[in-house]
């Protein structure tokens, strides 16, 4: 299993409408080393939703129901979509300020491309952020 992070502007997109859907395509990514990413991920992989832009924060947790296939939003077979599918909300946010005062998260892509829009997490860095997400 592999582990996700995807941004999405919460007035564009927000994880409350993930949730409402229950399930939906993630679609729109027109960044080759993000497509890369969601090329790569594969059912059962779970995945941090982040609110990007004001709130800066990991809000959620979904998983890959879907792996990739052709972007529905554009005729350019170059890009891709995955469906994903909410898990739960974490009981607080984890905020951007938070993850970067944490020494053993200092190596999250999050951190180094922070503008990437779909981005790997390692398994530790996934389970640290549930924990911060809990308490």
């Amino acid at each position: 299993m592999n582990y996700w992070l995807v941004k999405s502007e919460p007035n564009a997109y927000s994880w409350d409408d993930l949730v409402k859907l229950g399930r939906d395509h993630w679609d729109g990514v027109r960044n080759y080393a993000a497509r890369k990413h969601m090329q790569t991920m594969s059912e059962g992989d779970h995945v941090l939703f982040y609110h990007s832009v004001k709130e800066k924060s990991i809000v959620g947790i979904a998983k890959v129901v879907r792996e990739h296939y052709p972007d529905p939003t554009t005729d350019d077979d170059r890009w891709v979509a995955v469906d994903l599918e909410p898990v739960k909300k974490l009981e607080k946010p984890v905020t951007l300020d938070q993850i970067k005062a944490e020494k053993e998260l200092s190596d999250m892509v999050l951190l180094k491309i922070s503008r990437l829009s779909v981005q790997p997490v390692t398994e530790f860095e996934f389970n640290f952020i549930l924990k911060m997400g809990a308490e």
